[in-house]
C-alpha cells in the first residue's frame, strides 16, 4: 500500500481499477479530523491505491473523481445540465408544494408531543 503522489495518476489509476474489476473492487473515503488529511483508498483485493492530502485544493477534484465512480458504479450518464422547460418548472412548483408544511401541524405531523412550560414560582 503505497502513497500515490500526482493526483492525475491517482484519478487515472483508480478508475482503470474499478473498470477491470467492478464486483470487487471498493472505495473508501476517510477525513481525519486531528490530522485534517483526507485519505481515498481503492482495492480489489490485489491491488490498493492510496492518495492523501492536506489541501483544501483538491475538493473539486474529488468530487469530480466520486461522480465518475458513482456514475459508474450505478451504470448511469450525467444528465446534461440545461434550461428548465415549461413541464420542467410545473413539475418543480408542485414537489415544493407538497414539501411546503402547513402551519400549526407541525408537532403532530412529526409524532413530537409539546412539552408543557413549568409554572414559573412566585
Amino acid at each position: 500500500m503505497v502513497y500515490i503522489s500526482s493526483w492525475q495518476e491517482y484519478q487515472e489509476a483508480a478508475e482503470g481499477l474499478y473498470e477491470k474489476s467492478p464486483n470487487t473492487a471498493r472505495y473508501c473515503v476517510k477525513w481525519r479530523a486531528t490530522d485534517g488529511k483526507l485519505v481515498l483508498k481503492i482495492t480489489d483485493n490485489t491491488t490498493c491505491l492510496k492518495f492523501k492530502t492536506s489541501s483544501s485544493v483538491f475538493l473539486n477534484r474529488f468530487e469530480a473523481l466520486n461522480l465518475s465512480l458513482m456514475q459508474k458504479m450505478t451504470n448511469r450518464q450525467a444528465k446534461a445540465q440545461s434550461a428548465p422547460s415549461q413541464s420542467d418548472a410545473s413539475h418543480a412548483s408542485e414537489q415544493s408544494r407538497a414539501a411546503t408544511p402547513v402551519p400549526g401541524t407541525a408537532g403532530v405531523a412529526s409524532g413530537g408531543v409539546r412539552k408543557k412550560k413549568p409554572k414559573k414560582k412566585k
